[in-house]
């Protein structure tokens, strides 16, 4: 990277950086927002189709782009706006909102280091930590609490699964979501909740059908709902230390098929112990920028096991803002200015609600819980990532268009089926 993508000051940050988002989904929009809160900028967002709760906004040049998630039309494309961002003595800075999207500008990263400040890991890196098996053996080795798993090749016409030796109900799930994300059969989902033998038999007959090449993960069930899942989010700096770290306890997760496991309500909740065990992971590997984790508290043991990590911001990486830590300028500061960065744990309270009030009472079990988070709503802390008064009309519209539609979704997916997750194998 050249010196004239370092910049000195917020002035000249004000003036010549441009952000280039991948992905219009809700951290796509935590993006566009940030970097006009923070900076006064406007971003460039880069998506496949219309999706006007971002499209809408007034801070972004929004482009759609034909065949975003293709390696070589996206390469082209990026290499292209790189050139004019150059010619116009602008510094882009790249990043995506999609484990697809990190891949791929981890793995172009040196190429596209050319006309862009790219701030992820690079690629051998990534591809380790975001194989289920390799996480699951660095657990393992650095004494990391995981739920007992089991690998399968789907690759391997041979390879057979003795779907009796198990105790139900089970969690099945690609070891590599990169892969998986090209994989079409019916019934796919991002995780599988399992309660049956023949259940286990056919996801893994369907994924082996699939272009799916990889391991599918078999895992333990740990028992308790959405609220015993916590979100870790931490960033590293170029030393591999630890410079701002910041937790929440999952509230509720979505329910619809393709969506399911994707937080909507997050509260702030603080795990110390699990913490530190993230941090030593990440220093462990050499790890710069951001990372988060999915962890699950077992009322078995009273321990919290670590499920995966997201070699990314996560897509609700915006409670780390209502924590009180701005993520867009931990990566501005650290990548661009290349400043030396103090530690800034993000520890106040929040409330990150993608849901109105009504969906959290309608489905949270736990009394107390429910009551708490409740309060939060009445006291004015909830806050939605799209909820940003700056922006136009028409962005608040489909904003709220977006944000109360929770209610249909919450009740086709969860509430008409008495909480279990629909089957649409």
């Amino acid at each position: 990277m050249g010196m004239d993508m370092v910049l000195k000051d917020e002035r000249e940050v004000a003036e010549r950086l441009v952000p280039v988002i991948l992905g219009a989904d809700i951290l796509g929009y935590s993006y566009v927002r940030c970097f006009h809160e923070t900076y006064g900028i406007n971003s460039i967002v880069l998506a496949s189709m219309n999706v006007k709760a971002t499209s809408s906004s007034r801070f972004c040049d929004y482009r759609i782009v034909e065949g975003v998630d293709d390696d070589e039309r996206l390469m082209a494309y990026l290499e292209k706006l790189g050139r004019e961002l150059v010619q116009q003595n602008k510094v882009g800075l790249l990043v995506g909102s999609g484990d697809w999207y990190a891949r791929i500008l981890s793995r172009n990263k040196e190429h596209l280091s050319q006309w862009f400040v790219v701030p992820y890991i690079d690629f051998d890196l990534l591809d380790r930590l975001t194989q289920k098996e390799y996480f699951y053996s660095l657990c393992e080795k650095l004494d990391i609490p995981y739920p007992r798993t089991w690998t399968f090749d789907c690759a391997d016409s041979n390879e057979t699964i003795d779907v009796n030796a198990f105790t139900y109900p089970l969690i099945a799930k690609p070891s590599n979501s990169a892969r998986y994300h090209y994989a079409e059969f019916p019934g796919k989902k991002k995780i599988f909740e399992i309660y049956e033998p023949a259940e286990l038999q056919r996801v893994f007959d369907e994924l082996k059908k699939s272009c799916y090449d990889r391991e599918l993960i078999v895992q333990e069930f740990i028992p308790g709902p959405d609220d015993g899942l916590r979100s870790i989010t931490v960033f590293m700096d170029e030393h591999s230390e630890p410079v701002m770290t910041c937790s929440g306890r999952v509230v509720l997760q979505d329910h619809a098929p393709t969506a399911i496991g994707n937080p909507v309500c997050i509260m702030s909740d603080r795990i110390d112990g699990a913490i530190e065990d993230a941090c030593r992971m990440l220093k462990h590997e050499g790890y710069r920028g951001f990372a988060n984790f999915d962890v699950k508290y077992d009322s078995r043991d009273g321990v919290y096991k670590f499920f995966e990590v997201n070699t990314r911001p996560g897509r609700n990486t915006f409670y780390v803002n209502l924590a009180g830590s701005n993520f867009v300028r931990l990566l501005v500061e650290d990548f661009v200015m290349h400043r030396k960065l103090e530690r800034q744990d993000a520890t106040g309270r929040f409330l990150y609600a993608c849901v109105p009030a009504y969906v959290v009472k309608r489905s949270v079990e736990d009394p107390a819980l429910r009551a708490e988070v409740l309060k939060m709503y009445k006291e004015g802390l909830a806050s939605f990532p799209l909820f940003y008064k700056a922006d136009s009309l028409a962005h608040r519209f489909w904003a709220t268009l977006t944000y109360y539609n929770q209610i249909p979704k919450f009740k086709r997916y969860y509430w008409d089926t008495g909480g279990k997750q629909v089957d649409t194998l």
